[in-house]
């Protein structure tokens, strides 16, 4: 692994993104992918034209914003998306017309519960404009006119994505993806993005990759829709395990969120290590799904993917809120993600079937793989190559035996090398 930095680097680029207005279109998102391309000089950009089917889905036409507030009678600007982009409803069309206090309120959206807070609201397949405010604002508006201007565009145009791919020893891959499309929201949007660039950083650093890597950026649902449309083949033939990246940026404890079939590579290795480095974790049933999970393990889909979370969508009072802001991600959350995705892929690296060479109990002795002198106390060391040697029958995995001997598959990876080294057992492709 790399060193304690990269949770400030991911931290940082979460900061690089966070003021961008993104949507599942327009140049936001071609901005945010810029910068991350400035990490990752290799990622592609790819555009869907609008008006494309996408198996059930059509691409709509593209949104970009200028400006957008509401003033009152005053001239007073009392909600102003400059100031926070989660003021405007996602997806709003252009208009600038006056509104009584009564009129306007039909298009104004806030959080009864959370009154302080903006509340983040989308509309991108039915045509309307709204504002997100906090309700105690809300309550306060005096009766008169405002004035509505709302600067934006919708026309033809294309929705952007970007693929990164990392050829490793074997034409099987390791997907990972993540999504690009919200404004301003930390952990639920940015975190994402942030942890998969370094990620992938990771995986362009290692030398020897047993497997391929597919890291991919896209708008949630349509854009997952829209990459699938186009390489499904490819990757229902490829994909060995996947994971979407989401809500990996908190400093709170672990979440579990399995693929629909729910016994695949992926769901395995990411529970082992949930088990072995981490202290809580809650684990979540696939009908409680609600990020790109649903797209890539959807009947006729049906790949191995799912997600390891900090604290899981929609559970944490700062969701889709002004709150989900730089406040509430860390460093130490980020590092603590990080550690946890290069466990799991480390893991995936390694975990083949072993068989011993020998028939019988090798002696290990003439090895100087345990002492020569009888009667004495057995050490640690010596049980547990023996004990790997036990299960090394060709039917079990790395990480089978790992959960047989009660310990994380990456503290078994040095008996496995010192076996291999001694050729007392070969990996089975």
């Amino acid at each position: 692994m790399n060193g304690q930095s990269e949770g400030k680097n991911i931290y940082k680029l979460v900061e690089d993104l966070y003021p961008i207005c993104r949507s599942i279109t327009g140049n936001g998102v071609r901005e945010s992918l810029q910068i991350i391309k400035s990490h990752l000089p290799n990622l592609k950009l790819h555009e869907v034209p609008t008006g494309k089917k996408c198996f059930d889905w059509t691409i709509p036409d593209e949104w970009n914003v200028n400006d957008a507030y509401v003033k009152n009678e005053a001239g007073e600007k009392i909600i102003d998306f400059k100031i926070n982009n989660l003021h405007l409803v996602n997806y709003s069309i252009p208009i600038n017309e006056i509104f009584s206090l009564e009129e306007l309120d039909n298009h104004l959206h806030s959080l009864p519960n959370q009154p302080d807070l903006i509340p983040y609201i989308t509309s991108y397949y039915e045509p309307r404009w709204g504002f997100c405010i906090p309700h105690n604002l809300r309550k306060k508006l005096p009766t008169g006119n405002y004035t509505v201007h709302i600067d934006t565009s919708l026309k033809p145009g294309s929705l952007t994505y970007a693929d990164l791919f990392i050829q490793g020893k074997s034409e099987q891959e390791i997907l990972i993806s993540t999504y690009i499309c919200h404004p301003s929201l930390a952990n639920n949007e940015l975190s994402g993005p942030a942890l998969a660039t370094f990620l992938a950083k990771w995986v362009q650093e290692k030398s020897d990759k047993s497997f391929s890597y597919r890291f991919i950026f896209v708008p949630e649902t349509i854009g997952a829709v829209a990459y699938l449309s186009k390489n499904i083949d490819h990757m229902k033939k490829n994909t060995i395990a996947g994971y979407v990246l989401t809500c990996v940026g908190d400093n709170r404890s672990y979440s579990f969120m399995p693929s629909r079939a729910g016994n695949t590579l992926a769901d395995k290795v990411a529970l082992h290590v949930l088990n072995y480095k981490t202290t809580l974790f809650k684990s979540y049933s696939y009908l409680e799904r609600g990020s790109d999970e649903r797209q890539y393990c959807a009947p006729g889909v049906d790949l191995p993917v799912c997600s390891v979370m900090r604290t899981k969508y929609g559970e944490f009072p700062e969701y889709h809120t002004s709150n989900d802001n730089l406040d509430l991600i860390s460093s130490d959350g980020f590092q603590g993600s990080y550690d946890l995705h290069v466990s799991i892929l480390s893991i995936l690296e390694r975990n083949k079937k072993y068989i011993t060479t020998n028939i019988g109990e090798p002696q290990l002795g003439r090895r100087n793989l345990r002492s020569n002198l009888g009667g004495g106390k057995l050490s640690a060391n010596f049980r547990l190559i023996s004990n790997f040697i036990a299960y090394a029958d060709g039917n079990l995995d790395l990480i089978d035996i790992a959960n047989i001997l009660n310990i994380c598959a990456l503290d078994l990876l040095p008996v496995v090398d010192t076996l291999l080294k001694h050729d007392l057992i070969r990996a089975l492709d």
